[in-house]
Order: C-alpha cells, then sequence, then structure tokens
C-alpha cells in the first residue's frame, strides 16, 4: 500500500467558528471519541464530533467537494459515550448516556438528523432499563442500530452485570426494556447491520470472552449465540459485513496489543499493527477492481494507520503504513460519491481534517486539508 504524507491548505473559518476561537470549551471536540463521518440521501458528507457543550457538526457543501460548513454546535449537556447509527433511509441517530445535573441519576437519550444540513431533533430520554439508583448508575455507554425497517435499537450493559435491549416501535413508540441472556458484561456493545437489515451485538464481559447476538431476520427477535473466545482491548471492536449477511470483527487484543480479525466459526487471524488507540476503522471497497477491506486506526503516538487486503482473505497479509497524518482521537473512514477513500480526523487543535483518495493505482491517499 502507497499512502502519501503531507498537509493541505487552511481554508478560512465559517461564523461559528469566526476568529479560529474553537479552543473555547463548547467547540472542542472530545479526544476520547475522534470523528463520524456519514454519508445522506444527497451524496453529501456530514462529519460529528463530541464536545463538552454537545455535539458538533460539520457540513459539505456539495458531494465529493472540498468545500464545508461548520462546525454548528447542538446543545447536549452531560451526554457521553455518544453512539452514532445511520439507516438506509438516510437518517443519522445518536444515542448518548446522560448523567443528571446533580451526578446521582443516568438515562439514555437520543436525537436525530434527518436530513443533511437540517437541525437535529430534541434530545429525548428513552430511560434506563433499572429504577434501583445505584444499578442505574452502572448502565455503560449505549450501542445503536437501525434495522431493516429504519427503527431504532439501543443497547446498553450494566457494569458486571446484565444486557438490555430498547427498540422502536413502527409507530415511533419505546416499548419497555427487555433483558437479553447475558452476564458480566462490560461497556462498549458493538453493533454491525448487514444490508438486509439484519443486526448482530457484540458485548465483552469480564471472563476474557465476548457475547453476541444475532436477529435470524430483519426487525426480528435477537438470538444469543455462542461466546467468542476474544479480548478486546475495550473501544477497539468493529465489525463489517465482508460478504452477504456474513460479518468479520476486527478489534486490538488486551494481551498482546496486536490487530486480529475474526468471522465466526473460523480461526482468529492476526493483523500485525501496532498498539492501537480507539476504535478500528473498517471499509469494504473496490480498489483496482478487487473487492477490498481497508483498515485504520489511530496508533498510540498519534499516527494514522492504514492497511488495506483482499476482502476475506486477511490470511495472506496486509501491511499497515503511516498516512503521514496526525490525529487526536480515533479517524473515520468513509467512501465519497465517486467511490473513493476518504479518511476524516481531528488535528491536535480541534479542527476537522479530510483526506481523500488520489487517482492513482491502489489506495494512494492524498494531503489532508483543514475545514
Amino acid at each position: 500500500m502507497r499512502s502519501r504524507s503531507g498537509r493541505g491548505a487552511t481554508k478560512a473559518g465559517t461564523p461559528a467558528s469566526a476568529g479560529h476561537a474553537r479552543s473555547a470549551t463548547p467547540f472542542r471536540p472530545s479526544a476520547e471519541d475522534g470523528v463520524r463521518l456519514l454519508m445522506g440521501k444527497d451524496h453529501r458528507f456530514t462529519a460529528f464530533a463530541r464536545s463538552e457543550g454537545g455535539l458538533l457538526r460539520w457540513t459539505q457543501r456539495r458531494p465529493g467537494g472540498a468545500d464545508w460548513e461548520g462546525p454548528e454546535l447542538f446543545s447536549a449537556p452531560r451526554v457521553t459515550h455518544l453512539s452514532v447509527s445511520q439507516g438506509a433511509d438516510g437518517f443519522v441517530h445518536f444515542v448518548g448516556r446522560r448523567v443528571s445535573a446533580e451526578g446521582d441519576s443516568v438515562v439514555v437519550v437520543q436525537a436525530t438528523q434527518y436530513q443533511t444540513g437540517r437541525p437535529l431533533t430534541q434530545w429525548r430520554s428513552i430511560g434506563n432499563p433499572y429504577k434501583d439508583p445505584e444499578r442505574a448508575r452502572s448502565v455503560t455507554g449505549p450501542g445503536a442500530a437501525v434495522g431493516g425497517s429504519g427503527r431504532l435499537h439501543v443497547f446498553v450493559a450494566q457494569a458486571g452485570g446484565a444486557v438490555s435491549m430498547r427498540q422502536e416501535a413502527a409507530d415511533g413508540r419505546w416499548p419497555a426494556w427487555r433483558a437479553l441472556k447475558g452476564q458480566l458484561a462490560q461497556e462498549d456493545a458493538t453493533t454491525v447491520v448487514s444490508e438486509s437489515g439484519r443486526i448482530e451485538l457484540m458485548v465483552p464481559d469480564t471472563s476474557g470472552r465476548v457475547m453476541r447476538w444475532r436477529q435470524a431476520e430483519p426487525d426480528g427477535e435477537m438470538e444469543r449465540c455462542p461466546n467468542i473466545h476474544i479480548s478486546p482491548v475495550p473501544g477497539t471492536l468493529v465489525g463489517l459485513e465482508t460478504a452477504k449477511g456474513r460479518f468479520t470483527y476486527y478489534w486490538a487484543d488486551a494481551a498482546t496489543g496486536g490487530i486480529f480479525a475474526h468471522r465466526p466459526d473460523s480461526w482468529v487471524i492476526p493483523l500485525g499493527g501496532g498498539a492501537v488507540s480507539g476504535r478500528i476503522e473498517a471499509l469494504r471497497v473496490p480498489l483496482d477492481g478487487y473487492d477490498c477491506t481497508v483498515l485504520a486506526h489511530r496508533s498510540l503516538e498519534g499516527d494514522v494507520m492504514l492497511a488495506a487486503c483482499a476482502t476475506e482473505n486477511e490470511a495472506a497479509g496486509l501491511w499497515w503504513a503511516p498516512t503521514g497524518e496526525r490525529c487526536v482521537g480515533p479517524p473515520a473512514l468513509a467512501r465519497d460519491v465517486y467511490g473513493r477513500v476518504v479518511i476524516a480526523m481531528l488535528g491536535a487543535d480541534g479542527e476537522l481534517r479530510i483526506a481523500g483518495q488520489t487517482a492513482e493505482p491502489g489506495l494512494v491517499m492524498g494531503p489532508s486539508v483543514r475545514v
């Protein structure tokens, strides 16, 4: 793999950041969460990052273009552990954990962006599966996924305990929380959704395993599957549909720090790579006519690392290469309207930077541009 280093040009700030006063607390993105990059139905990207003051949003002005607007701040006080999920309808759903001002109660909250560049809905509470205050406070960051009919599914774990879910009904109401068969759960509920809308859920437990649930059909019941004997570094596990209805999971191993891949009912495959800071990104994309999987992560030193392999052929080996970019928090991967790989990342100054694939053969990334 080849990747080109270098820094891009700087463009002027928008009114929301006049004078580049983005170091002010409300506009300072969370280094822990990094950035998310999603494409709307109009083929424009939106980038999101959590900040102390709420949710920051940058919006691409035209599909495939280099001009962006933002950041805009959408107030969401005391919302942490933000999970972002997008349905086939293009709606972007945000689910977070909100602590009361007094710190004595915790609820799960949800908001939605229905169209690129349009305001978010109000944050609304969808409650907590536990009424006892102490148990309610033990609920970890939620996971979220949008099923085949566009209905939002929310999953939470009680630290060291059980896993619960709440599923949006067809009429928009929220029936009661339901307990899933699980125990000794940790945080980091990881979801992945197939092209058909079928959800799989992975939750690490405290015994060095990962619990797994799956839907046999879109919007069906979450069925418990055999545990997988892997132990990911918290926050690194990610899933990707690599064949019709089949998912591959990637993570950094808690014991060795190395990166691994696994498809249920198959072997665990070592992928090399150095120690990882934050989640791993995975993207399926054609490269030079071949079906490939691109992986990216942030090293402990802050370098954006990139690798690619033929999809479901990780065992043949892959090479990790530094892109020449540095970031705080994990980067994000996506394909633009022209099918090019795009990396979004947050610089040390809190600014959003975008790097795009060039027209050269293979996976060659141009220098990033601050937006």
